[in-house]
């Protein structure tokens, strides 16, 4: 055939398809990429944002002479094709349904997706097809996938380089983990939870009779102002022998322990309604009573809550709707915490001042952020209580809590669900004998920061975020034990992780 439907010659297109191609030339030289798409699926209408604003600007400066390079890539690695593979193997329904009447894949070829890798070269081909479609201007030759043999040795040199370097350390800390994969997890392996960050609650050790009643808080410092707990009536809690001493949990959390460091025996079931009225103590805040919540959520960290209705919006308001129908009118919120700009009941005056009538309204959350905020950066407790400020008082306290009151450290996430591509929940585990990158070395941010420093960025008001970041980054688990990827160097039983091997591979396009 020697035209197409538009007129065009073979020989027309076939330059046309040659036109975006980057070749060695006098011309002064630009280079533009973008973060490479993960193929797992059919591209969607961000997808198009993501190629073609890059597009613009490549065609901006081939049109003022200059020699542009603009290629593309396939990101493959870790667990998530392989999460959908297993899928698809076991007729999940809503998986096959997807792919087969959403994305259109033929029925032929979704039985090959049994294989991860056939996932991996069936999508790379068809958002290959829709790029060359919608006519960006890709240098294709350039083409790579990230386990392709080529580019496994290119991750190869740049970790033997890091480890040289010192970057890279084997020790525990606490990482997002799916049970079923058997792995740890990043962003890229959810369907759900991506912006959960892992955060430490102090388990405050509360006394019941032979056992101790642990409530997870990020603010140990209030436990001078802690009036009552709240427990769930509605929830079947457990008595488990928690590293051989008896607690008071609910079943989720028990599992939760078990994945960090602690040995955990459940021994008996006990329904929350039981608990309600019962008195407990702690040797900071005395005795106290249990009250019923059904707020409390069994899922999230212990399962029970330390109320400091003085400081925490929520608990105040809980606490003045059980006492308007006559309940519990002996309490009162304790104070413990001076603030600018807040009288002596903080969570009062903001509750009252903003006219909330219940827990349940949707501004509560914003209001709670903002006491926190003001008490943690302005807030100094009372002087029979220490006098220092909050922030120095939230780490002092739960040290004191952990070397004198039993406390331990619990990890969660602060938001929730979290799932796994493979369709489970996630959780949070401690590992040990796993490879970090040391991200909170000291030294090396400091050489990240001097970097940054000479870089121009567009918008320049971004410059703040990439310094936020940079003191923000905590040592990351970067290698996985299941998964598509490049072995570590040196200990080949290990695979880098998808972001890890992820950092510098604009270099590898050159």
């Amino acid at each position: 055939m020697s035209g197409s439907e538009d007129g065009k010659t073979e020989f027309e297109l076939a330059e046309w398809e040659h036109a975006f191609e980057s070749n060695p030339s006098s011309r002064d030289k630009f280079y533009i990429t973008v973060a490479y798409p993960y193929p797992s699926g059919a591209m969607h209408v961000g997808h198009g944002r993501t190629y073609i604003v890059p597009d613009v600007i490549a065609r901006f400066w081939r049109m003022r002479g200059k020699e542009v390079l603009y290629p593309m890539a396939f990101h493959v690695t870790g667990a998530p094709v392989i999460g959908i593979s297993k899928r698809i193997a076991r007729g999940d329904p809503q998986a096959v349904q997807l792919y087969r009447d959403l994305y259109k894949v033929p029925e032929a070829v979704l039985k090959e997706f049994v294989d991860p890798l056939a996932i991996v070269h069936h999508f790379s081909s068809e958002y290959q097809r829709v790029m060359r479609a919608s006519g960006l201007s890709i240098d294709w030759r350039r083409r790579f996938t990230t386990v392709d043999p080529q580019y496994s040795r290119f991750i190869e040199w740049q970790w033997k380089h890091l480890r040289d370097a010192g970057h890279v350390s084997k020790g525990a800390h606490p990482v997002r983990y799916c049970l079923q994969c058997d792995n740890p997890v990043g962003d890229h392996d959810l369907l759900e939870g991506d912006k959960a960050e892992i955060i430490r609650f102090t388990l405050v050790m509360f006394s019941w009779k032979d056992s101790f009643i642990p409530t997870a808080t990020l603010r140990p410092e209030t436990i001078y102002g802690v009036t009552n707990l709240w427990v769930n009536p509605d929830v079947t809690y457990v008595r488990a022998l928690v590293d051989g001493k008896s607690w008071i949990v609910s079943r989720e959390a028990a599992e939760k322990l078990a994945l960090q460091d602690h040995t955990v025996e459940v021994a008996e079931e006990i329904q929350g309604s039981s608990l309600i009225d019962e008195t407990v103590s702690h040797p900071l805040c005395g005795e106290i009573p249990i009250l019923p919540a059904s707020f409390v959520d069994p899922g999230m960290a212990s399962g029970m809550v330390m109320s400091v209705p003085a400081h925490a919006p929520f608990d105040y308001i809980a606490l003045r709707d059980l006492q308007s129908k006559g309940l519990y009118t002996g309490i009162s919120p304790i104070p413990l915490i001076s603030v600018k700009g807040y009288r002596e009941i903080p969570a009062a005056e903001a509750v009252e001042k903003a006219g909330i009538s219940d827990q349940n309204d949707p501004r509560m959350e914003t209001l709670t952020q903002e006491v926190y905020s003001a008490e943690f950066s302005h807030g100094r407790l009372f002087d029979r209580y220490g006098g220092e400020s909050v922030r120095e008082a939230r780490e002092s306290v739960a040290e004191l809590m952990v070397e004198t009151y039993q406390s331990v450290y619990m990890f969660e996430f602060d938001s929730r669900p979290v799932v796994c591509r493979c369709g489970s929940t996630v959780f949070v585990k401690i590992l040990h004998d796993q490879w970090f990158l040391q991200y909170s070395d000291p030294a090396w941010k400091a050489d990240v920061a001097a970097h940054l420093s000479k870089m121009d960025l567009v918008p320049p008001e971004v410059r703040a975020e990439f310094e936020r970041t940079i003191d923000w980054l905590k040592d990351w688990a970067c290698t996985r034990r299941i998964g598509l990827g490049t072995r570590l160097p040196g200990d080949p039983d290990w695979l880098i992780e998808p972001l890890s091997d992820s950092t510098i591979y604009m270099a590898y396009y050159t």
